[in-house]
């Protein structure tokens, strides 16, 4: 998506919420790092998951089919690998992610993976989509991660704007679109198929280096602002 440049007060709330994770979340806690994403059959990227800055809008038309068959998919990402996928359909029909169909992710598909894993505290994280902020999705995140929730209205603040911090953005979405393509699946089916079978291909070693990489841009980003600070001394 072709955006506005970040303002001054975008850059001060990305920094604030770079700091808290630095100081409150323990360099050994699990965080899982959720988001959704539209596969679309055709091959064609959704822009909600590839984003430009720019100072002025580009003015650029961007060709899409109309009406093209896809695949909503949830997936978090933690160091020991992929939570996911998750496909929001309903009779085999994609439908879209209202906060109702969050909470039954959250409720049936996500709350029994900690068992399954050891029983770690985990951390949250999660954009500022209307889904995931709602009332109802809010109130089922906090009781299944208290004061563990890195959120827009959570226990840490989320920064909007800020797709290039969270794993999802900067490393699944992507990685995932340039391998289920390759063998040009045909139907609905084959490319849930794909996206199953290229998931499960995942090293732990290459989510482990993601999550350690999700806390490299806060910690770049805290550093460039004391460079600034002294820039002005």
């Amino acid at each position: 998506m072709v955006m506005q440049k970040l303002s001054e007060r975008d850059r001060a709330s990305r920094i604030a919420s770079c700091h808290a994770i630095l100081e409150n979340v323990p360099n050994n806690a699990v965080v899982l790092s959720s988001d959704e994403a539209h596969f679309h059959l055709s091959g064609y990227v959704n822009k909600q998951n590839f984003r430009y800055r720019a100072e002025n809008n580009p003015r650029q038309l961007h060709e899409r089919p109309l009406h093209s068959q896809h695949v909503t998919v949830w997936c978090a990402v933690a160091d020991f690998g992929i939570i996911g996928p998750y496909f929001f359909d309903e009779e085999g029909r994609t439908v879209t992610v209202t906060s109702q169909r969050y909470v039954h992710v959250l409720n049936n598909f996500l709350k029994p993976k900690p068992n399954e894993i050891g029983n770690p505290v985990v951390w949250y994280q999660q954009d500022g989509a209307t889904a995931h902020t709602e009332r109802q999705s809010m109130e089922v995140l906090r009781q299944m991660f208290p004061g563990r929730l890195i959120s827009l209205r959570g226990s840490m603040p989320w920064p909007a704007r800020s797709p290039d911090l969270a794993a999802c953005d900067f490393f699944l979405w992507g990685y995932l679109k340039s391998k289920v393509y390759k063998n040009k699946p045909r139907t609905t089916d084959e490319l849930k198929a794909a996206i199953r079978h290229e998931i499960a291909e995942i090293p732990q070693e290459m989510t482990t280096r993601v999550m350690h990489n999700f806390r490299l841009p806060t910690a770049d980003m805290i550093d460039e602002e004391v460079s600034d600070c002294g820039d002005m001394k």
